[in-house]
């Protein structure tokens, strides 16, 4: 019983990582893009 409750709560944990990552990745790349668009309009 104690181990499935272990494997679940380290498979909980694993997805949130992985979901956080995206969410940061994704976010970095709309701030990228917004800079790229301010350089273009300064040209």
């Amino acid at each position: 019983m104690k181990r499935t409750i272990a494997l679940g709560i380290l498979l909980l944990a694993t997805l949130l990582t992985i979901s956080g990552c995206n969410t940061v990745r994704g976010m970095g790349q709309d701030i990228e893009q917004g800079g790229e668009a301010i350089q273009r309009s300064a040209d």
